[in-house]
């Protein structure tokens, strides 16, 4: 039994206690040994030995070097790591403070493996890493072995010395799978370092070693500083060293075993740096691309095929790795930058609909199990994770699964909603934690959104969308990430806030750039959604105080945002959205709100400042104005349909016309228009000025005049636009 010591250990106790100096309990020691491997040497055997030994005469081991002549100069060290690692699977033991103040001894010996005192030795240094792997076992010898630089310094080990170095490795997995990102600290060196030389490793050896390193390299990859990985692997051989690794092992005849530790790779690897990487073969660059996609849908379709959710749930994280392939995937191929031959387009196709058929199975299965929301946190993620990965499948194919995907709308907006909530709260709560490193959960609402405007669209998806009011989470959404798009700086305390009057405003990390970004993205998707739905629900809209209160942000808050290139995007999509609802809410607009003032001046300027005369290129052409070149492709139908809702709006609030005049814009329109030479103006630009022109003459009786004395009149000649003549000048 556990608790029962045997009468060998007793004896053993009684001598290591009546022991009157340390060369007397030192005769004892080889002893211990033998009875601590015994296989009958109990728990309560272990801390009675341990105890009579002491600790404080396992640290003068530890630190001494005055040895007799005849012994190694390591013979004491020996000893007392003979015993240690006896006892070092013991949280007691390994958490000692003793033990932890001999974690520098432990990595001394370790780091000077190479040297010439441990040639005959080894066994030394293989029970110093038992030391260190037990004190790394526990959480507060976790955080002992950081403190004391142990990343670098297993890091280090793996990178220059020439044997016993996987158990440095195993040691930094432990202490990233613990810790996370922080571990690395704000230098990407390390981390760079260490890659290069486990993927050159991974290249080079071809036994099963090989397939161990793959689960190494995929656990420090998961524990990395991604943004820094991402921007930093460039100036590095590994990415290349990994791709030749990965391509030997999936071009190969093998089975579960090897390819379930690449694919994990894999997906480690695109995740940080992109799927682009895929593509480093300059002869055949699609060739890795579509085979790793393919490999990942044959294996979802496999494990998903005819399973229910918790016999799917056993093969978690091989198929969130497979997910992870798909959904990259998916989204570089909606960029249309590989250039795929009809045959391979629709082999990736059959491929993906398999695997997605898998998918919309076992959650349909998993939404009308009766436990369904009650699943523990890790069920709960998996869940997520393919709700996830099919949302990038709905964003791309719209088309396809639509039943069966309508049937599950209720069941992934909840979690969706849930998994909003609970990073939106976490964010909140870190928002001016500078100190704070970790990360925040992951929001499956925002990967959803690219989908719901599709799912909008069409009549029995929305009536779900609806019925479970599901815009009202999604103006909350937007309400949030304009908090991160539009980056405002914390807040001063009083106390100093006459000393740091004058400081320049703090420089913005690169994750505060990447977060502001995907947010600008997320409001983009956030408007495209709205701006469906006003189309589709005209009576909603009027009614609902839901959008009124969404129409209230834009008129309070459009005119805070600079209209920068970084903002441009979603700046217009913002400003037609609101042109949209204020048409549909015409009814309600009150004509001395001083906001709707703020908000037309701001949306006026967003269409004005899209086309002008380029002087330094043709003075007489009408071109896209440079500003707003480089994100043309993503406003240029934003922006005719914010000139036709203008048109609209004016003709159903008339008193917005005073905005066209007292800006200048009429006149600013004549203006350009005059200096373009004839027949050069865009067939397709041409009826939308002159609609607008036409909408403002209608509307407001001093429009003419402003009008004729810009020369119109040179302009409705010079181009044609009879209507709008006939309204200016009569027959």
């Amino acid at each position: 039994m556990a608790d029962v010591v045997s009468a060998p250990v007793r004896k053993c106790v009684e001598v290591l206690n009546a022991a009157q100096s340390d060369t007397e309990k030192f005769a004892a020691l080889f002893l211990v040994t033998k009875l601590v491997k015994a296989k009958e040497c109990t728990a309560a055997s272990k801390k009675a030995l341990f105890e009579a030994i002491g600790f404080n005469f396992l640290k003068r081991l530890l630190e001494s070097d005055n040895v007799p002549d005849d012994c190694p100069p390591i013979m004491y060290k020996s000893v007392a790591l003979s015993i240690l690692t006896c006892f070092c699977e013991d949280e007691q033991v390994a958490t000692h403070p003793t033990m932890l103040e001999n974690i520098p001894v432990f990595l001394s010996i370790v780091e000077n493996a190479d040297d010439e005192d441990f040639d005959d030795n080894l066994m030394v240094v293989s029970e110093a890493y038992k030391c260190l792997q037990g004190i790394a076992s526990f959480e507060p010898g976790q955080q002992a072995l950081l403190s004391l630089g142990a990343i670098e310094k297993m890091a280090q080990i793996y990178s220059q010395q020439s044997f016993i170095t996987d158990e440095a490795l195993h040691i930094l997995v432990t202490l990233v799978a613990r810790y996370g990102p922080t571990v690395w600290g704000n230098d990407p060196k390390t981390f760079n370092g260490l890659i290069q030389k486990i993927a050159l490793d991974f290249e080079t050896d071809h036994g099963e070693r090989k397939f161990d390193l793959a689960g190494i390299l995929s656990a420090l990859f998961h524990g990395c500083r991604r943004d820094q990985v991402a921007r930093t692997c460039v100036d590095y051989i590994w990415p290349e060293s990994l791709y030749k690794g990965l391509t030997d092992i999936l071009k190969s005849k093998i089975g579960k075993q090897q390819r379930d530790p690449a694919l994990k790779l894999a997906a480690a690897v695109v995740d940080v740096i992109g799927i682009e990487w895929t593509l480093n073969d300059a002869e055949n660059p699609k060739q890795f691309f579509i085979l790793l996609l393919q490999l990942a849908a044959i294996e979802v379709r496999m494990q998903m095929d005819n399973k229910s959710f918790q016999q799917t749930f056993g093969n978690a994280e091989l198929l969130v790795a497979c997910f992870i392939i798909l959904e990259l995937s998916i989204n570089f191929m909606s960029t249309d930058t590989l250039d795929l031959e009809q045959k391979e387009k629709q082999q990736i196709y059959t491929g993906l609909k398999g695997a997605f058929n898998g998918v919309v199975s076992v959650l349909t299965k998993l939404s009308k199990d009766k436990n369904c929301e009650k699943l523990p946190a890790k069920e709960k993620a998996f869940a997520c994770a393919c709700v996830r990965v099919l949302a990038a499948w709905m964003a791309q194919e719209p088309s396809m699964l639509k039943s069966d995907v309508f049937a599950l709308l209720p069941f992934m907006f909840k979690l969706a909603n849930e998994s909003f909530n609970e990073s939106k709260n976490y964010r909140i709560k870190h928002k001016y934690d500078k100190e704070y490193s970790g990360e925040a959960p992951a929001d499956l609402l925002r990967v959803l959104l690219p989908s719901m405007c599709h799912l909008v669209v069409e009549e029995a998806s929305r009536t779900i969308f609806l019925k479970h009011k599901q815009e009202e989470v999604l103006a909350d959404c937007l309400l949030f990430h304009w908090t991160i798009a539009h980056y405002k700086k914390p807040p001063v305390p009083r106390a100093e806030r006459l000393k740091r009057m004058n400081e320049p405003p703090p420089e913005l990390t690169p994750e505060q750039l990447d977060e502001m970004k995907d947010s600008r993205a997320a409001i983009v998707s956030l408007c495209n959604i709205f701006m469906n739905i006003t189309v589709l629900e005209p009576k909603l809209i009027d009614e609902s105080d839901c959008f009124a209160n969404l129409l209230r942000f834009i008129f309070n808050n459009l005119p805070e945002l600079k209209n920068t290139s970084d903002n441009l995007v979603m700046y217009g999509h913002l400003a037609i959205l609101g042109l949209l609802m204020l048409k549909q809410r015409s009814t309600k607009v009150e004509h001395d709100d001083y906001s709707i003032c703020r908000y037309m001046s701001s949306t006026i300027r967003f269409l004005w400042d899209a086309y002008t005369v380029d002087e330094s290129n043709d003075p007489t052409a009408l071109n896209v104005n440079m500003s707003y070149r480089e994100h043309w492709s993503e406003i240029q139908e934003l922006w005719f349909l914010g000139m036709q809702t203008m048109c609209a709006v004016i003709k159903l609030i008339p008193w917005i016309s005073e905005f066209a005049i007292e800006s200048g814009w009429a006149e600013g329109i004549i203006e350009t228009l005059k200096r373009v030479r004839i027949g050069a103006l865009p067939a397709n630009i041409k009826p939308v000025y002159e609609d607008f022109l036409g909408e403002l003459v209608d509307a407001n009786k001093n429009v003419a005049a402003v009008l004729k004395k810009a020369d119109a009149l040179k302009v409705c000649r010079n181009h044609r636009m009879m209507e709008l003549g006939k309204k200016l000048f009569g027959d």
